[in-house]
């Protein structure tokens, strides 16, 4: 991979990680179009720790406050008494169907559709999975009420939106898209859900990224990898950042509709490239 093509897909991961679209349908479908190498260990490395980077400098202050407010219900015996408690609890419980699913399947997945086992079908799987989730996620924008704010989420409610975000491991579904989909279909308002998305979500990218990063300690960097590993990092991060920022204030005024019909249009252009 040259430095171009890793800025590039660093720029593609930060904005897609966060945008409903699927960052890891993105990573697949890019290099097979343009005929690029797969990206490799080191590389997604690179990645997870940029959009890592631009998750925990966004919400640094959140963060920060549930974590206080987490450990002082454990101090005052009283785990729910506080909007920041309830939320650290449901950020822990939501991301326990995530790590299972991961922990007993990751190695499958990234075997089919990141190292080429599975070949246009894993495309034509991609494909599709875009098609569904965007369908989902427009009958969730026509039934949505929008009448719970954050502070009213629960641990049902971050279980539930724990089992979606379950489903992002499949290349397709997207982590925002489905935490979003899941929070509007339980009545919260867009930028709420979206706020509990990223704020979920960040577990789930520092698990990835831990792993991945013990993989490559034991392998090392390859020191022709440097240019491009900070690259993409860099790249990442600052788009990352960028995109978050856009999200939140976008949906405080409009539907997720511009990403159904991104979405129905390049799974339907997939469909269309494996098929012919």
């Amino acid at each position: 991979m040259n430095p171009l093509q890793a800025l590039i897909l660093g720029v593609i991961q930060g904005l897609t990680e966060f945008l409903p679209i699927s960052s890891s349908a993105h990573l697949i479908v890019v290099p097979w179009l343009l005929g690029w190498p797969e990206p490799g260990l080191a590389f997604n490395v690179a990645l997870h720790l940029g959009t890592l980077t631009a998750v925990v400098v966004y919400f640094w202050r959140d963060l920060l406050g549930i974590a206080r407010g987490w450990m002082q219900g454990l101090w005052t015996r009283h785990p729910f008494g506080t909007v920041e408690g309830r939320l650290g609890w449901a950020i822990i419980v939501g991301s326990v169907p995530a790590g299972v699913a991961g922990f007993l399947g990751n190695d499958l997945l990234d075997h089919f559709f990141h190292a080429g086992g599975g070949g246009k079908l894993a495309i034509a799987i991609t494909a599709v999975l875009l098609v569904v989730l965007a369908i989902l996620l427009w009958v969730a924008e026509v039934r949505a009420r929008h009448v719970r704010a954050l502070g009213q989420l629960g641990l049902r409610d971050g279980f539930l939106i724990g089992v979606a975000q379950m489903f992002a491991l499949l290349p397709g579904v997207s982590r925002s898209g489905s935490t979003i989909t899941a929070g509007l279909f339980l009545g919260f308002e867009r930028s709420a859900t979206a706020r509990f998305s990223f704020l979920l979500g960040t577990p789930a990218i520092l698990g990835a990224g831990l792993l991945e990063s013990l993989q490559l300690l034991r392998t090392g960097l390859p020191q022709e990898e440097f240019i491009t590993f900070a690259l993409g990092l860099a790249s990442a991060s600052i788009t990352g950042f960028l995109a978050i920022a856009f999200l939140l204030r976008f949906l405080q005024r409009y539907s997720t509709r511009v990403f159904i019909l991104y979405r129905l249009a390049l799974g339907t252009v997939l469909l269309l490239l494996v098929l012919r």
